[in-house]
């Protein structure tokens, strides 16, 4: 038997990318866990997989994406450990909730650095070694707000589209070398991201955007009782990651399906209505001449729209 293959999972400390780091472990990978911080995030991997604190198919780089010198340094750790990469997983991420109006500026920031500046840092920090060894996937994981603007989480959604066309350009450009690159829609998983504890929220339920922020809250709450666990996710990624074609989309769990069916069929102003419908949210003008907001009364007309 050979060596085993190599990936590199960012985010591996907790929600998609824990279940995916673990998955592949028992499907025989050697994975290398980028996180903020290793010493717990292994110490969750080791009680998932079962693996011991020497086990060489389980290492630990720590990663901060939002940091530059961090980045350079995490590629330095992961060329001297396991050399060229088979696959690099760009799964970390942050959510953050909130109109376009109640983000703040350095949410925005945030957002683009650690889905996009950070993810094309390390991309080119290990393409060199990728390119001389003629091989090797990057995985992109994007979301139904990266197919679609999504209102109340504007900046999550112009991060993963901005994500999602580098993604496109990438492939084009590193296929020649034999490398290849897939992006993962991923639907509802039941992971912090999304939850109270692992999003940020600016939302005020007693502005102008109340209507809105009350009705998705709700909408969002029930639609995670049929979120799926992260293991299902899991599964998905391993499958990518046998992909051969230079660029490849696939959609993990039924509603990011719908959704990029949706996406590549219908008119731009038809799924626009849609996705309004489908929120609860005002249809056009219905707030125009409201200036005392009754946040609970406006949400019940609304859900009848």
């Amino acid at each position: 038997m050979g060596e085993p293959r190599t990936v590199v999972i960012t985010g591996a400390s907790r929600g998609l990318g824990l279940a995916s780091a673990a998955h592949l472990y028992g499907r025989g990978w050697r994975v290398v866990a980028a996180m903020r911080s290793p010493d717990v995030g292994l110490q969750r991997l080791r009680a998932a997989t079962g693996a011991s604190a020497d086990d060489p198919r389980l290492v630990g780089v720590r990663l901060d994406l939002t940091d530059p010198a961090a980045i350079t340094a995490a590629a330095k750790v992961i060329e001297e450990a396991v050399g060229a990469p088979d696959a690099l997983v760009h799964n970390a991420g942050i959510a953050a909730a909130g109109s376009v109006e109640e983000t703040p500026s350095d949410v925005w920031e945030q957002m683009f650095a650690t889905h996009v500046f950070g993810p094309v840092a390390l991309t080119k920090a290990l393409l060199p070694s990728m390119r001389a060894a003629g091989r090797g996937r990057i995985v992109v994981i994007s979301s139904q707000g990266g197919v679609h603007g999504m209102p109340s989480i504007a900046a999550y959604s112009a991060a993963k589209g901005a994500a999602e066309r580098w993604a496109e350009a990438l492939a084009n450009e590193i296929a020649p070398f034999g490398l290849g690159v897939t992006i993962l829609v991923t639907g509802t998983f039941d992971t912090d991201i999304i939850t109270d504890e692992g999003a940020q929220d600016y939302r005020d339920f007693d502005g102008p955007y109340a209507a809105h922020n009350t009705v998705i809250d709700r909408r969002g709450r029930a639609a995670m009782r049929l979120a799926r666990p992260p293991e299902r996710f899991a599964r998905g990624l391993a499958k990518a990651l046998d992909d051969r074609a230079p660029f490849a989309r696939h959609a993990v769990g039924p509603d990011a399906r719908m959704l990029v069916l949706a996406n590549r069929f219908l008119p731009g102003r038809l799924l626009h209505q849609v996705i309004r419908l489908a929120m609860g949210l005002p249809r056009h003008g219905a707030l125009r001449h409201i200036s005392d907001n009754s946040p609970s009364q406006e949400s019940e007309n609304h859900d009848r729209d």
